[in-house]
């Protein structure tokens, strides 16, 4: 069964002048996205600046987003790291926090191997009983999941969806056909929701939904 279809927010991360977090105003930032009928809340990705949070803010913003959501809409944390034992580590706590679902992005920085991947993201998907969706976003880690690589991960039961945003089509054409629809496929890039669609998308991981969750959705 899919984590969800439709719009997913990749929502920001509300702070205060000081650069603390506003966590009341995530609150107030989740009921505007709910109310304009996004579908799922996917809180501390990119777009949330979780790369800039330590690890207690990060666990603050999804235990937020769990307790105030409420069961309305599903909730999927980004728990990726490019250390796989605080991946592991964050997934185990957000899992604890009652998440449906962890968003893992592909190791950065250290240039890892296919091989390497596979690695990571198996003992990530072992830690822990919650469904993962993998992030493919090259141009800003350094790292591609071919689609050769997400068809090995698309065996591993936990690990079931893929936000794809390589921009590459042709790719993605090929990851579909090699997964067999073991993997279901969202888009992570708002320019590329339509043609994602046709290739048997279920919905986006959008930004701009942040200001245009009706539109989006």
């Amino acid at each position: 069964m899919a984590i969800f279809t439709g719009s997913g927010v990749a929502i920001v991360t509300p702070f205060n002048e000081d650069l603390s977090v506003n966590f009341n105003q995530l609150a107030k930032l989740i009921d505007f996205q709910i109310n304009n009928k996004t579908d799922c809340i996917v809180i501390c990705g990119t777009t949330g600046e979780a790369s800039t949070l330590s690890d207690e803010e990060q666990l603050e913003c999804i235990k937020v987003a769990v307790e105030h959501t409420n069961k309305r809409v599903p909730v999927i944390a980004g728990t990726g790291s490019n250390d796989t034992n605080h991946g592991i580590e964050l997934s185990k706590k957000a899992a604890a926090l009652g998440v449906d679902g962890l968003l893992q992005v592909t190791p950065y920085y250290n240039k890892t191997t296919q091989k390497g991947l596979v690695e990571h993201f198996s003992a990530i998907a072992s830690s822990v009983d919650l469904p993962i969706m993998l992030y493919n976003v090259p141009s800003r880690t350094g790292m591609n999941i071919t689609p050769q690589t997400a068809a090995i991960l698309s065996k591993i039961e936990n690990i079931v969806a893929i936000k794809e945003a390589s921009g590459n089509i042709a790719q993605i054409v090929e990851l579909v056909k090699l997964c067999e629809g073991r993997l279901d496929l969202y888009s992570g890039n708002d320019d590329h929701i339509v043609p994602l669609l046709s290739l048997g998308g279920l919905g986006v991981v959008s930004v701009v939904a942040n200001i245009l969750p009706r539109e989006t959705h």
